[in-house]
């Protein structure tokens, strides 16, 4: 007999292996809103295991063992209003995320930005502005390649 998932435990649910997990921890909390479900400290204090509710999708990370190769992430963090893919890239800047893609609007139809936290993961910051066709997103990539 097999349980139910856990609320916010998908088909595929990410998960990382960083250094920093106390501060990637405090950096979902303060900048993008996550809310704790579990945290479980290792014997140094360490978070071993969190699972952190982002929206109705749960991030499991941890802090990497010691020797061992971390695993950071890459993320889509989705938000409702263009304007606040700007708020929420500049937030993270504030809270120590490096800019890897300065907020813009890219040619598929959404705005976009992407920061990296102290542990290593790769949020993009994301808001749908146009809603294009498979057609039309293709002319546009191909006029940016000038074969079109």
């Amino acid at each position: 007999m097999a349980f139910p998932r856990p609320e916010g435990h998908h088909s595929i649910t990410p998960g990382a292996s960083v250094h920093n997990a106390d501060q990637v921890l405090e950096f979902i909390q303060n900048v993008l809103g996550g809310k704790l479900v579990e945290r479980y400290d290792g014997p140094d204090g360490s978070v071993a295991h969190a699972e952190v509710m982002i929206g109705d999708s749960i991030f499991m990370f941890g802090t990497v063992e010691p020797g061992a190769t971390p695993y950071p992430a890459m993320l889509s963090y989705y938000v409702d209003e263009a304007d606040q893919v700007d708020e929420v890239y500049n937030k993270a800047l504030a809270a120590g995320a490096t800019s890897k893609m300065e907020p813009a609007n890219q040619f598929y139809g959404w705005r976009t930005a992407t920061v990296t936290d102290t542990g290593g993961n790769a949020w993009t910051i994301c808001c749908v502005v146009e809603q294009l066709s498979e057609e039309e997103i293709n002319e546009r990539m191909a006029n940016m390649s000038g074969e079109a």
